[in-house]
């Protein structure tokens, strides 16, 4: 790019991203207007103005404090401009004395005086069509000015070829939107607001491109997936009836529907790639297990992948008894295994002496292998990106695979993540999940809050009390969980455990089992307790700062309680002055608990960016596309995918070769090879 050495790429590529599409995908989010031509007299305070003047003297500092003035005329009076920090022989010659210049920045009126503070334009008379124009604003990073990126911006936009249509001309008719390229130019050249708005035709037209290659990469995937070879799993079913003996409740309708579909996935001579979406406590993993019995009775292996060793190590806890009640031999493997017991767990595998793995990322080693692995599961999807979830269904023959996930994705979301799976839902609750009652309260009422605590702990209850951070940072007054464990053991002398993501393993595993046990009657932690903590007893839940979580993650946390017989409690404590959509989000997790419109309000609130608290490296990061605004153009696109693939399954036709062009723009192409190869 022109102008740009390795000082300015740095930046620019942290800002934008490492090539030059990248900048045309780096939309404005505001506008500037300096087509306000006025004089020294009339030049409004607080608004970007555009003045013609002669420079009359400047007037150096002698002081670092003080301010570089320059006094400039014009028939109405006298405008000053003020520099800060100034080099003065750039200064002299931008702004020679006796000369006309053309000025734009925001005026300001101070002490009788018209002014510009370092005005955003200086320019000689005859460049002043150029002056006069509406500017986009960019978002900027540290050691870019918006000069530079504007110009760089510009500069890719005109390395932009003419390209083939890839839309179909029915499509681009019917809703009056231009072609790529001129989209492009629109987009960054905004005239005025509205410009900016995500339903204006030129940002709906890119947003569909975007959109169309995520769903045709996806398509691709599926139709590969669907050529590749797999092989028919039935189960017996006499593994599976000794479980449901000794369930102690009966499998819900949706937990039934789930299994029978999966059972027919199973079955099909083609692999099984099957989302399943339940919300917290409603039996997903009896369901994984129920599963992983019958491709074990149709004598193959099955693993059982968690993001998190509590996670993994719950899960063992959980499937442990039911596997022995079924003669099912069960195992661990974590990072933590080392030596013998490693070596051990590794030996029988290979050997088929274990029937399920559970464990972590671990599984993904080079050392484990199994003998015949049929089916993976792989528990909260959201944290492992694809390409891991491949490297689990390399370690056997055309492995089924079946993706779990606790946080409700809304279905726009659930398009874009997971178009390349069947997607199952389990929508009711088994018997015996209480319901919780939720209150949000200020923080201000802490001291009421610990008294009740007091009181149900006096009861036999047991309780939660979640805090954002690990320690406290000078730029943050955050409750720490640290201070917050130090201030509740003083209340409450030898029954309060912490767990945090920097302790040690073994650490956290006495405090989670001295929890589960009883020995502490409060768990003060961050969130690593979000996911999978099952301690039935538990009925209070207590989150600092709740404005600070995203929806689905409060949901979460929520749902660690109101797994045994007791009434349960969630009281989410807020810092002042809240926010209309932080309040917004906490009345919402005290009118319901259904995990799914949980979902859909939070990406109406907060777009898909943060959908799942942080970023998650499962989920497609959209530049241009905003789900919130844009779900009837992804169903589009998911129609208009399905039918081109159904038409030109390899993108061979001249439209094709055009998508073929779209999938390289927006980097869809080397997941596509990728995913091939897997």
């Amino acid at each position: 790019m022109p102008g740009i050495g390795p000082r300015l790429a740095q930046p620019l590529a942290k800002l934008a991203g490492p090539n030059v599409v990248d900048l045309l995908w780096h939309l404005p989010h505001g506008v500037i207007d300096r087509r306000h031509l006025t004089t020294a007299a009339a030049a409004p305070a607080g608004k970007v103005a555009t003045l013609v003047v002669t420079i009359d003297a400047h007037f150096p500092s002698n002081s670092r404090r003080r301010p570089y003035r320059v006094r400039c005329r014009d028939e109405t009076g006298f405008l000053h401009l003020v520099f800060f920090h100034p080099r003065p022989d750039w200064l002299l010659r931008a702004l020679p004395v006796g000369e006309r210049r053309v000025i734009s920045g925001t005026v300001e009126h101070f002490n009788n005086e018209v002014q510009i503070t370092h005005p955003d334009r200086i320019a000689a008379p005859h460049e002043i069509e150029s002056v006069l124009t509406v500017e986009p604003v960019y978002s900027l990073t540290a050691g870019l000015s918006a000069r530079v990126v504007e110009r760089t911006i510009a500069a890719a936009i005109e390395r932009a070829p003419q390209l083939a249509e890839w839309v179909d001309p029915t499509v681009i008719s019917r809703a009056g939107w231009p072609t790529w390229h001129e989209a492009l130019v629109r987009v960054h050249k905004p005239t005025a607001e509205p410009d900016l708005n995500p339903m204006a035709s030129a940002r709906q037209r890119l947003a569909y491109d975007e959109l169309l290659a995520n769903q045709l990469a996806l398509g691709l995937v599926r139709a590969n997936l669907r050529r590749m070879a797999g092989r028919s799993i039935i189960g017996t079913e006499t593994l599976r009836r000794k479980v449901l003996d000794v369930l102690p409740y009966s499998l819900t309708g949706a937990q039934r529907r789930v299994l029978a579909e999966i059972d027919a996935d199973m079955a099909s001579p083609q692999r099984m790639l099957r989302l399943l979406q339940g919300d917290v406590g409603s039996g997903k993993t009896v369901v994984a297990l129920l599963a992983m019995l019958a491709a074990v009775e149709a004598g193959t292996q099955t693993a059982l992948m968690a993001p998190t060793e509590i996670l993994a190590r719950q899960h063992m806890s959980n499937l442990e008894p039911l596997a022995a009640a079924a003669g099912v031999r069960v195992a661990l493997l974590t990072g933590r295994d080392k030596g013998r017991t490693r070596q051990a767990v590794l030996d029988q595998l290979a050997g088929g002496e274990i029937d399920i793995l559970v464990g972590t990322h671990a599984l993904f080693q080079d050392q484990v292998g199994f003998r015949d692995l049929g089916l993976a599961v792989v528990d909260e999807q959201h944290r492992f990106g694809v390409h891991q979830r491949l490297e689990l269904a390399a370690k056997g023959r055309a492995v089924d695979m079946l993706v779990m996930t606790a946080t409700p994705i809304p279905r726009t979301l659930a398009l874009t993540a997971y178009g390349d799976m069947e997607i199952s839902r389990l929508d009711e609750k088994p018997p015996g999940r209480g319901s919780i009652a939720t209150r949000v309260l200020p923080l201000s009422r802490l001291d009421e809050v610990v008294s009740s605590l007091q009181r149900a702990i006096g009861t036999g209850a047991r309780a939660y009390w979640v805090c954002p951070l690990v320690e406290e940072s000078e730029a943050s007054d955050l409750a720490a969980a640290t201070e917050r464990h130090a201030h509740l053991s003083m209340l409450f002398p030898g029954r309060v455990a912490l767990v945090h993501g920097r302790m040690k393993a073994a650490d956290k595993d006495a405090s989670m089992d001295a929890f589960a046990r009883g020995n502490a009657d409060i768990l003060v932690a961050t969130t690593v307790i979000e996911v999978g903590v099952d301690v039935p007893e538990a009925s209070v839940m207590v989150v600092e700062q709740a404005e600070r979580f995203g929806l689905a993650q409060l949901h979460q946390l929520r749902g660690r309680i109101g797994r045994g017989g007791r009434l349960s409690t969630c009281l989410l404590l807020y810092g002042t002055p809240l926010t209309g959509t932080a309040r917004a989000r906490l009345n919402i997790l005290r009118e319901t608990d259904d995990g799914f419109r949980i979902a859909e309000e939070d990406l109406r609130l907060r777009g898909t960016g943060e959908l799942l608290g942080t970023r998650q490296s499962g989920l497609p990061r959209f530049r241009l596309a905003d789900l919130a605004s844009h779900a009837d153009l992804l169903a589009m696109a998911r129609d208009d995918s399905k039918l081109i693939l159904a038409n030109d399954p390899d993108l061979r036709s001249p439209r094709g070769q055009a998508l073929r062009t779209l999938l390289y723009l927006f980097e869809r192409d080397s997941g596509v090879r990728t995913l091939r190869s897997g």
